[in-house]
């Protein structure tokens, strides 16, 4: 693929690549072209049936990108297992990147797109950052399905009893709006069913984690039915299937299910599939094009939503319980803006000032991560994105004292140099994998108690000393033992900004204590939800968004996305 090092945004840099055709991208990663479904020339849908073919084969290895706690500006996470995919590449290796799939929102808010920077980008990048294949619109119209299907149970009779101040199941939009966040419906007068609801963002849907945990088409269909979506007057739980959804809501998501088929800049096949948001859901993408990627290849690559904390722990304590999975290297990424900002400094100074006592003094953050890490029983390698503003006596400091904690290092530069900025990174991966095989092991067994799951968590990941159940986490408690869901692992719903429940809190603290204030059963995506601190499930735009500088031209070229 031919592009131009003169160019300087990512979407200049994307627009000027000459991607593949997909079907020799799907030449590339073993797939027969009866099992691919083409969205125009660069981006394609698998079908399932290719995964029952190479089920016999043996299984590659995981590889996961995670991150230290990042500043708000990001740390280069999805770019570093971009550009690690494409220097494998150029050392010859069978290599697979899976990816989520990039919400809309956050695109015209604050954060912008998500498909890697400069030179270490999956294209086409427009597109996957828009509206893709359309999965992101059938798990929110699927979503919606569902809610005006219960609504119209209840007025239509109301055969199962249900209470509509318990009707659990809120609504969805894939648009960051503040104003959605708690409002009332029905007002149109009789034949209505008012009361009050709200929505969530389309990526914190159960439906979006059903559809990346689900095994097959048929577990799909399963876990949909399972969903718990009101509660009726005696108190038991109602699900999509008493309301006769399953099979409307699994007609629109057929196709979504599939994982889609793209590319890196440098030509590696990519499967972008499913979009869980890690602070609120499993931060992972589809078992399945995992799954599909580790039959497929030698190596698959796949990113963790966040840091270790976050993305890491739900993957090896939710995806790589159900579906089997073991990983074996984590790459940690590192920056030395993030390092000085754990060590005092603002996101301003860090960006711009070379400050080794500030950088020292967050060495404690990123101790913490290669602890979560090896907890696990996963190798750490950590990685240093280099920016323009690092100086070589920050990263030397970097690396040093990584050497003095036993952990591989290197420098990346896959921004400006694509996988080639990379090798070092690749070389410490394949020496790491090469040097022992991992142990891998979840966190907790099945068989603890809620509060046990909890304190687990948030003691040996976060540091904290314990757990403080407020507002209505103890009544919930009772609820989800009473109703037998104990047993299932639990998705923490946490700021990213920091190990606590408090973004504004830096560094690796102690002597604290996490602060549960509801919780809920996600009883289709088999996992439990603690919804700590303050993290919303409906974001807002910025002050400036984003949105204000996007446009397009008569010729339909795509300006300002990022």
């Amino acid at each position: 693929m031919e592009t131009t090092r003169k160019l300087t945004s990512n979407i200049e840099i994307a627009q000027a690549a000459r991607p593949l055709v997909i079907t020799e991208i799907a030449r590339i990663a073993g797939l027969r072209m009866e099992e691919i479904e083409l969205y125009g020339a660069t981006k394609a849908k698998v079908s399932l049936k290719a995964l029952d073919r190479i089920q016999s084969r043996p299984t590659g290895r995981l590889i996961l990108v995670t991150a230290m706690t990042p500043t708000e500006a990001g740390e280069g996470k999805t770019s570093t297992a971009i550009g690690l995919t494409q220097a494998l590449g150029r050392l010859k290796k069978r290599v697979i990147l899976t990816l989520r799939e990039p919400s809309i929102g956050p695109i015209f808010g604050k954060k912008g797109g998500a498909c890697g920077s400069g030179f270490a980008q999956v294209v086409p990048m427009d597109d996957i950052n828009l509206h893709f294949t359309g999965d992101i619109h059938a798990v929110g119209t699927a979503h919606n399905l569902l809610a005006a299907l219960v609504e119209n149970h209840v007025l239509h009779g109301n055969a199962l009893g249900i209470d509509p101040a318990g009707i659990l199941w809120r609504r969805v939009s894939e648009i960051p709006d503040r104003n959605l966040r708690h409002v009332e419906v029905g007002l149109g007068g009789i034949g209505y069913l008012k009361r009050e609801t709200g929505f969530d963002i389309t990526v914190a849907s159960e439906i979006m984690a059903i559809l990346a945990l689900a095994g097959s088409f048929q577990d799909l269909k399963e876990r949909l039915g399972q969903v718990v979506v009101a509660r009726a007057q005696d108190g038991r739980p109602v699900t999509a299937a008493d309301v006769k959804a399953v099979g409307a809501m699994t007609l629109l998501l057929k196709d979504a299910i599939k994982p889609n088929l793209v590319q890196t800049l440098e030509g590696q096949p990519v499967f972008v599939h499913t979009g869980p948001f890690a602070n609120m859901a499993h931060g992972a993408n589809s078992v399945l094009a995992t799954g599909m990627a580790l039959k497929l290849s030698d190596y698959c690559v796949t990113e963790c939503g966040f840091g270790s904390d976050l993305g890491l722990e739900k993957f090896c304590d939710i995806v790589a319980r159900s579906a089997g999975f073991k990983p074996e290297v984590a790459v940690l990424v590192v920056t030395a803006r993030a390092l000085k900002v754990h060590g005092g400094l603002s996101l301003e100074e860090a960006s711009t000032r070379e400050d080794t006592r500030a950088l020292q003094r967050g060495f404690e953050n990123l101790e913490r991560h290669i602890a979560v890490v090896r907890r696990f029983g996963l190798v750490p390698v950590v990685t240093i994105n280099r920016f323009k503003a690092d100086t070589d006596t920050e990263l030397k400091l970097i690396q040093e004292h990584c050497l003095g904690l036993a952990v591989r290092s290197s420098v990346s530069t896959v921004t400006e140099r694509g996988g080639e900025g990379g090798i070092e990174l690749a070389r410490e991966v394949l020496a790491a994998l090469a040097e022992r095989r991992a142990d891998f092991k979840p966190l907790y067994p099945d068989a603890l108690s809620i509060p046990e799951k909890l304190t687990t968590i948030a003691r040996e990941i976060y540091g904290a000393e314990g757990v403080e159940l407020v507002e209505t986490a103890d009544a919930d408690l009772s609820r989800l033992t009473r109703e037998g869901f104990a047993h299932l692992p639990v998705n923490m719903a946490k700021t990213q900004l920091s190990f606590t429940d408090d973004p504004k809190i830096k560094g690796a603290p102690r002597d604290w204590r996490l602060k549960v204030r509801e919780l809920h059963v996600a009883a289709g995506a088999r996992f439990l939800v603690a919804m700590t601190g303050k993290i919303l499930t409906m974001p807002g735009l910025p002050k400036e968004p984003l949105a204000e500088r996007l446009d397009v031209t008569p010729e339909g070229r795509i300006l300002g996305l990022f």
